[in-house]
């Protein structure tokens, strides 16, 4: 599953937990040992405090429960992830959704500097970065470097959400056709409202021919 997919699946599994704190804790009450149960809920009350999202914290120590993970490991990835929705707030604002937050997270966590998200932010003052920032952390995990990306990311702010998944599976796609990730991210990032599912992919040699 690619990163953009993933942070999705993330999104929605945050949303279904998102039920009265005290039965989130019962939940993880039985899926952890006590002792990392009280450092997990230490984590979630600075959070808390800190005025943070908790729902993807309590998902993160819930997957590592899942996965048997041990309780030290578990308690690590809480902090680190309360860590960079942090930074990410920090970086996109006190308004941030929950999602964007954790779109943000994932994006510094690949590389990408917290000045190119207060950017991006600037850059579409008016619409959801949700998915601009998913897309820019799968580029990243593609292999095009994180201030390139996100300076491609930054130049296609105006696009539709719908705009900046179709260049996403293009760029994907030219990938496992053998072009060098940045070479199909430039080539597609020139006219993301013209490209389509439908296009060809780029062949490691020639760039894609425009449609007229």
């Amino acid at each position: 599953m690619n990163p953009l997919r993933m942070l999705l699946v993330a999104v929605a599994a945050a949303a279904l937990l998102a039920s009265p704190a005290a039965a989130q804790d019962e939940r993880l009450a039985r899926r952890l040992d006590s002792a990392t149960y009280a450092q997990v809920a230490a984590e979630l009350d600075s959070a808390r405090l800190a005025g943070l999202p908790v729902d993807p914290l309590i998902a993160r120590a819930l997957e590592g429960a899942s996965k048997n993970a041990p309780g030290a490991r578990i308690v690590a990835a809480v902090h680190r992830l309360a860590t960079d929705l942090a930074a990410a707030r920090h970086a996109l604002g006190d308004a941030s959704t929950t999602a964007e937050l954790e779109a943000g997270a994932s994006a510094l966590r690949a590389g990408v500097e917290p000045g190119a998200l207060a950017d991006l932010r600037h850059a579409r003052p008016r619409h959801a970065l949700t998915v601009p920032l998913a897309v820019l952390a799968d580029l990243v995990a593609r292999g095009v470097p994180a201030d390139t990306a996100a300076r491609f990311v930054i130049t296609l702010a105006p696009a539709s959400d719908e705009q900046f998944v179709v260049f996403q599976r293009n760029v994907e796609r030219d990938i496992a056709l053998g072009a060098p990730p940045i070479s199909a991210a430039a080539v597609r990032m020139s006219a993301p409202g013209v490209t389509t599912d439908a296009d060809q992919g780029v062949s490691p040699n020639r760039p894609a021919r425009r449609r007229p």
